[in-house]
């Protein structure tokens, strides 16, 4: 198949879904949804690892960044795995990976032990959503990708609500260590299920064979998905929607809502949990919205950039010592629309790239996010330690990239849209023509 210009719909008939396809692509969300447990846990854990390792804001901040560096840097590596190795060799490696690293971090005596732990989690974390989003391209018909790759991110939020409602609970009771050596069985059980029934594709439809050349096929592969302004758009999108969110997830929300805000623990806790249920809502609304209403992938996506930034501002400059519950209940909740709107970034490369390189395409819409979520992490930790704790100062970072991401979304747009409607054009033709 020719690179740039080939449609979407390429494998021998669309794949025709159905239960078999479910269980199948459910393996593959299952481990993903451990994957989620594991990166989120840090989030609920910050103020405990900060005692446990005796540490500074700072160097709280280089466990996440460390975590998001590798995941981000492993993204375009994992896509070209993908795209060469299958979904069932990547799942799988992914899974011994960051169970391996979830059981080092609860064993680690020392912070330098623990930085390496959670950098193994995060290259093993890295191998899981794109081969996630690839299974669900083999078994599931191509209409249907907005939706799947919704309800998948959904099922990773559910991830993120084990980590607020159980870890968070099991480290008070039962301590560091038999919390994140409990929680690391889960990945062996997964890693079973997944070698025992995981298939990438199914029967009849498997994927064309591609020629690899080496090096020289990673950089025709990785220039060809950076060449298609929909790859890019979609990477720009990524990159400005996601990152609030998960920096308040991640590490920040908590120790923001409970030593600037004057929350209990435990009510912050509440609200970190009220953003995983909005995201779970907002990830179904916003599947079947773009599913029926294709032009509807960019409104959308800004639309939620421009609310999150409103509230965020609202609450970090309310005037007085504590912004209102009310205020906070509502910042929670559209911090909650973030993860869904970030999935439009792959519906913008989806359309773009051919199947043989819908793995390296996602790995770089991948990226997007998660440097800006490193990049964000490292600013309020530098900007907390160099104002006093000054939170209203360190949240303010969270603007620039907000504004550097919408720049970028306006300037690809109306590229994007020209070369989508030139390859449905382009497809159609070939469609008349193909032989029977």
């Amino acid at each position: 198949m020719s690179s740039g210009a080939a449609p979407t719909l390429s494998l021998p008939g669309d794949p025709p879904g159905g239960r078999r396809a479910a269980w199948v692509w459910g393996i593959g969300v299952a481990v993903y949804f451990v994957a989620i447990i594991f990166r989120t846990s840090l989030g609920v854990a910050g103020l405990d690892a900060a005692d446990r390792f005796h540490v500074n804001a700072s160097a709280l901040s280089t466990f996440s960044i460390l975590q998001l560096l590798v995941y981000a840097g492993m993204q375009i590596p994992v896509g070209l795995m993908v795209d060469r190795l299958g979904t069932k060799k990547v799942l799988a490696l992914g899974t011994v990976l960051f169970t391996l690293g979830q059981l080092g971090f609860a064993l680690s005596p020392s912070y330098g032990m623990a930085l390496a732990s959670r950098a193994l989690l995060g290259c093993g974390d890295a191998m899981t959503f794109i081969s996630v989003l690839r299974l669900g391209a083999r078994w599931f018909p191509a209409r249907r990708g907005p939706l799947i790759g919704q309800i998948a991110a959904l099922f990773g939020m559910a991830g993120n609500l084990v980590s607020t409602l159980f870890i968070a609970r099991a480290l008070h009771g039962l301590g560091w260590t038999t919390t994140f050596v409990g929680s690391s069985v889960a990945g062996v059980v997964v890693l079973v299920l997944l070698l025992l029934f995981l298939k990438d594709h199914p029967e009849g439809h498997e994927p064309p064979p591609v020629a690899h050349t080496g090096a020289a096929f990673v950089r025709k592969q990785i220039a060809a998905a950076w060449r298609e302004p929909g790859t890019r758009l979609g990477m720009w999108v990524h990159f400005t929607t996601q990152f609030p969110a998960m920096v308040f997830l991640l590490l920040w929300g908590l120790p923001f809502l409970v030593e600037a805000q004057g929350l209990s623990r435990s009510t912050a806790g509440e609200l970190l949990t009220l953003v995983v249920l909005s995201n779970m809502a907002f990830g179904l609304v916003y599947g079947q919205v773009i599913a029926r209403h294709h032009a509807a992938r960019a409104p959308l996506a800004l639309g939620t950039v421009a609310v999150t930034a409103l509230l965020w501002a609202s609450v970090i400059f309310f005037p007085g010592d504590h912004a209102p519950m009310w205020l906070l209940i509502v910042l929670c909740v559209v911090l909650g629309a973030c993860g869904p709107a970030s999935m439009i970034g792959f519906d913008f490369a989806r359309p773009a790239n051919p199947p043989e390189r819908q793995g390296t395409a996602s790995g770089i819409v991948n990226m997007g996010g998660f440097t800006a979520s490193m990049t964000t992490l490292f600013a309020i930790g530098v900007l907390l330690d160099s104002t006093g704790d000054d939170y209203r100062i360190a949240f303010a970072s969270v603007f620039v990239l907000e504004a550097l991401g919408v720049v970028q979304i306006l300037r690809l747009r109306s590229r994007a849209a020209h070369r989508e409607r030139e390859q449905h054009v382009i497809s159609r033709v070939e469609a008349v023509h193909v032989p029977v």
